[in-house]
């Protein structure tokens, strides 16, 4: 027994002494070094491994983000007009949604166009940005179309949000708008909806809707990018 006690302590000294010296900063055996020492480029680094070697490439050609959805109105008076007249907010008009466009409005618009959509925002009344029209401004009868367009694309001295807002984002803030023009014509409040499966299905436009207000030469290119996007959804679901 008393030999055992002794060849114990002899190996839990032996193993103390091993772990002491061991080095935390530097890994021991690898057994499948490859997964630990992965081979690391810089993103615009140059390498031969790489076509032209370049590391960072462009999408490849039709590729599109996932998330995004092509949107067929082109930024121009033409396609200002065809969105004005034609384009339609897919979301339904409900409280939720409402409410959730009511506080997007206050992060990105209130500043510019007032509590109220009325011109007035802190900007405005700093005389930082002048000639700001109000939402029921008569020259101008904006619609719900006209509204996601120019969030789209901007507009005289408004920029662009499409890199800050999302597309369900956009239509929640253009329900609120549409909100604060009915408000500022003394319009009755609208009536909420009640919903009906997911409304994000009806934020892609239909082919029939592309065929009519694109260019001829425009339309395959467009509805070949919206089926690449429905079947990358399908893929990933």
């Amino acid at each position: 027994m008393k030999n055992l006690f002794y060849k114990s302590i002899v190996m839990f000294l032996l193993a103390g002494m091993v772990i002491s010296c061991a080095d935390k900063d530097s890994p021991n055996y690898q057994y499948m070094p490859d997964m630990y020492a992965p081979v690391s480029y810089e993103a615009y680094g140059e390498y031969d491994i790489f076509q032209n070697q370049q590391e960072a490439k462009l999408p490849v050609e039709g590729s599109i983000p996932r998330g995004w959805m092509p949107y067929p109105y082109e930024n121009t008076a033409e396609g200002m007009a065809a969105a004005k007249a034609n384009l339609k907010n897919p979301l339904p008009y409900t409280e939720d949604n409402l409410n959730e466009g009511k506080q997007l409005y206050t992060i990105y618009c209130a500043v510019c166009h007032g509590d109220n959509g009325d011109g007035q925002g802190i900007l405005a009344q700093r005389e930082k940005i002048l000639g700001i029209p109000a939402y029921d401004d008569a020259g101008r009868a904006i619609t719900e179309g006209s509204v996601y367009h120019v969030m789209y694309y901007g507009l005289n001295n408004m920029g662009s949000y499409a890199s800050q807002t999302s597309i369900v984002e956009r239509w929640l803030i253009d329900h609120y708008v549409m909100s604060l023009k009915d408000n500022l014509e003394g319009k009755p409040e609208r009536e909420f909806e009640e919903v009906e499966g997911p409304a994000e299905e009806n934020l892609i436009p239909s082919e029939a809707e592309i065929t009519e207000i694109l260019p001829e030469e425009d339309q395959e290119v467009s509805v070949e990018r919206q089926s690449q996007g429905q079947q990358a959804d399908e893929t990933e679901n």
